[in-house]
């Protein structure tokens, strides 16, 4: 499973999923800063990534809006706001017990 890293999520996260062996790429390095939450959640479905955000809002919206229209995405991972360290080891707990294809079209909260 790939994540990407939406912008407003901090870039240590990637860091430290990368040091456990995990892809991890961050919007800064996609060349994606300032694009829109739905330009965001495309781009990942195009690549087949899983998103990382704090914005539940938007991204609980988008994925209902993709379910309607038949659209898919690799999934979507929204996190309540907590450091960097506590993010990373969230996610590992998460991508350890779920696959790439189980993650398909699904939100995850953590």
């Amino acid at each position: 499973m790939h994540i990407y890293l939406d912008e407003d999520v901090d870039i240590l996260v990637a860091d430290l999923l990368r040091n456990q062996g995990f892809s991890v790429t961050s919007t800064l390095e996609a060349g994606n800063i300032a694009w829109v939450d739905d330009e965001q959640l495309a781009y990942t479905a195009t690549h087949g990534m899983v998103i990382l955000t704090h914005n539940r809002n938007d991204f609980q919206q988008l994925a209902q809006d993709y379910f309607i229209r038949s659209i898919h995405h690799a999934g979507i991972i929204i996190a309540v706001r907590r450091s960097p360290y506590a993010i990373a080891a969230r996610l590992v707990t998460m991508i350890n017990q779920i696959t790439a294809d189980e993650m398909m079209n699904q939100i995850i909260y953590i």
